[in-house]
């Protein structure tokens, strides 16, 4: 009887003990959980080569807006990808180290997560190899000669603080101070940039007050009239393709885009096909920031591009009337949300 009374208590204890760990599961999440991105936007795949680890993306933040990575201590990746600007600058071409000027402007970092390929023309496959681009480019980071000479420069710059070097410790255990690791953490960081539950997920998920009447009326001009999801399709508006809609092939000598990169004559003039999440927060458009405002854009396509024998076929004229162009700024500024707000510089950095 006694051996039964003790089975008898020993069940609820049991459950009660189960009970208990399900709920400081439930209550205390793993630390290296990737951040859940906001409504509209699905789960990020994170590379096998770089999971994500809470160090890792702290570590990317301070090397994200640290100017030491920079040959003269001038510049961090924030410099033309700044929080305040939706992750560009509000310039036409950027400024790298010595006033220099590059030749296009700095697309946002926002939901860059969901891509592979990086810059206007795709020249880097990952994020990690994007981020190793600026450090080692003469017109924007570094007064080395040669890409390596400027990855080690940074290396051994960040060896020589011992604050770095622990965090580095940390994250990726001893000696690990290098490009490569560099480059991880800063993708890891970006990876966690997003722009989501703006005014169309919300009325996408069924609040049909989240959205103006005209924006709704712009978002039939924009999905039907338009076929602007043509290439701006999907959860993150755009296709992630490279497509010529004649924008500097007016010029004697074109930035010819992704044929520099492919070779291909068909991308003669090609560049990739932005987000247009944050659209309104990241003027002004186009690689060569030619238009400064929405309804500059509106007019170009509208006009069917500027011709060219590279011109897409799907760019025609677009007959739209005032009210269709007015309505379609309504739907394109319901694109902007949330997620990338909050990722502010740190006030001091490791020393």
């Amino acid at each position: 009887m006694r051996n039964r009374l003790l089975v008898v208590l020993a069940v609820p204890l049991a459950l009660l003990m189960a009970v208990g760990v399900v709920r400081s599961v439930l209550a205390e999440p793993a630390a290296d959980t990737p951040p859940k991105p906001p409504l509209g936007l699905p789960a990020v795949q994170w590379p096998d080569d770089n999971p994500y680890t809470a160090a890792k993306s702290e570590l990317g933040r301070f090397l994200y807006f640290d100017k030491r990575i920079s040959s003269d201590n001038t510049l961090s990746c924030a410099s033309c990808h700044e929080t305040e600007k939706a992750f560009t600058d509000s310039s036409p071409f950027s400024t790298g180290i010595g006033g220099k000027k590059g030749g296009r402007g700095a697309p946002t970092v926002i939901n860059r997560a969901y891509s592979t390929q990086q810059f206007w023309d795709g020249r880097a496959g990952s994020l990690e190899e994007q981020a190793k681009g600026p450090i080692a480019n003469p017109i924007e980071m570094t007064a080395d000669k040669t890409a390596d000479e400027a990855h080690e420069a940074v290396a051994r710059r960040l060896r020589a603080l011992p604050g770095y070097v622990q965090q580095f410790d940390k994250v990726f255990g001893p000696k690990s101070v290098t490009i490569d690791n560099v480059a991880k953490a800063i993708a890891t960081f970006e990876r966690t940039v997003y722009s989501g539950n703006a005014p169309y997920d919300k009325y996408n998920s069924g609040d049909t007050k989240a959205m103006s009447e005209a924006a709704v009326r712009g978002m039939n001009v924009f999905f039907n009239k338009a076929a602007c999801d043509a290439c701006h399709i999907g959860f993150n508006f755009t296709d992630g393709s490279y497509v010529n809609i004649g924008i500097g092939m007016d010029k004697s000598q074109p930035d010819l885009g992704r044929f520099d990169v492919s070779k291909k004559d068909e991308d003669k003039g090609a560049f990739k096909t932005p987000t247009l999440r944050e659209i309104v927060q990241t003027a002004p458009y186009m690689h060569d920031g030619r238009f400064k405002t929405l309804e500059e854009v509106i007019e170009h396509y509208d006009k069917g591009g500027i011709k060219n024998p590279q011109l897409d076929e799907r760019m025609k004229p677009l007959n739209l009337s005032k009210q269709d162009k007015s309505d379609l700024v309504e739907f394109l500024k319901a694109l902007s949300g949330e997620g990338w707000q909050d990722k502010k510089s740190p006030k001091e950095f490791p020393k």
